[in-house]
């Protein structure tokens, strides 16, 4: 496919085609999940509980980051590679400059950052800086102690109205898009519709812009535990791979996932 740019997202959220976006980590499912059409690629710290086994994001580092960016960029085939900022690399407004700027040149083409409103201010600098950022709101992993586990957010009526302030003020800003995670369907749409910028859901809903999915969990792969009820096992019906995430791009363009099951009520 050509290559995906901010252009081609926001033209996909104008005519209202959904936005297929899945976690990876290394060369060869960069290449696999981009020639079966997965227009952007995360580096998640989601790695450092799939593929270093903590029970958390918490431990992953920058340079765990810029490694596994490094190896995306390798093997991908056109899609746009968006890369997590970890665990306290934006303490400061010094310490988020330099290392988006390392993931950046190490073939990330846009910074992901956790947070709320308060992000406002490192998210102009960046984007005055010529650095993209996708702002994620709702459940945000690096927050776990203080939400006291990964629970579902903006059930109560002031939280969400508060979430969907906080999404205009990071457009406001300068935030290229945004990632909304667990939080109620409704949510999710309303969101979606607030902002300009394209939305991603994961456990939003069907009527954000788009969706990600971790890998392992579409693929059926688990360390432990009962998957969330976000995911669906792509491979249950597939024989390999590829035909997974094939299917799990054509399920999302066709709006068969995430399906009412997959959501969560206010």
């Amino acid at each position: 496919m050509p290559d995906v740019t901010l252009t081609t997202l926001q033209s996909l959220k104008q005519k209202g085609e959904k936005i297929v976006m899945l976690t990876c980590y290394d060369a060869i499912f960069a290449k696999t999940a981009s020639e079966a059409g997965v227009e952007m690629l995360l580096i998640g710290d989601s790695l450092g509980m799939v593929l270093q086994g903590h029970d958390s994001t918490l431990p992953v580092t920058v340079a765990d980051m810029a490694y596994h960016t490094a190896c995306v960029k390798r093997g991908n085939r056109g899609a746009m590679i968006v890369a997590d900022l970890p665990f306290m690399a934006n303490a400061t407004l010094e310490q988020t400059l330099n290392n988006s700027a390392e993931l950046m040149r190490a073939g990330a083409h846009m910074v992901k950052v956790e947070g709320a409103g308060w992000l406002a201010e490192s998210i102009r600098l960046l984007a005055e800086r010529g650095i993209p950022v996708c702002a994620h709101l709702g459940l945000t992993p690096q927050s776990v102690n203080v939400f006291g586990g990964y629970k579902v957010q903006g059930r109560q009526e002031e939280q969400a109205r508060q979430m969907i302030e906080d999404a205009r003020a990071l457009e406001a800003a300068g935030a290229a898009m945004l990632l909304l995670e667990c939080v109620p369907s409704s949510l999710g749409a309303a969101v979606s519709q607030a902002v300009r910028i394209p939305v991603i859901g994961i456990g939003a809903g069907s009527e954000t812009d788009g969706q990600v999915l971790v890998l392992h969990d579409m693929l059926g792969l688990s360390l432990g535990g009962r998957a969330p009820k976000f995911v669906k096992n792509f491979m249950a019906e597939q024989n390999d791979i590829p035909g997974a995430i094939g299917a799990y791009v054509k399920a999302v363009k066709d709006v068969s996932f995430p399906a009412a099951e997959h959501g969560f009520s206010a």
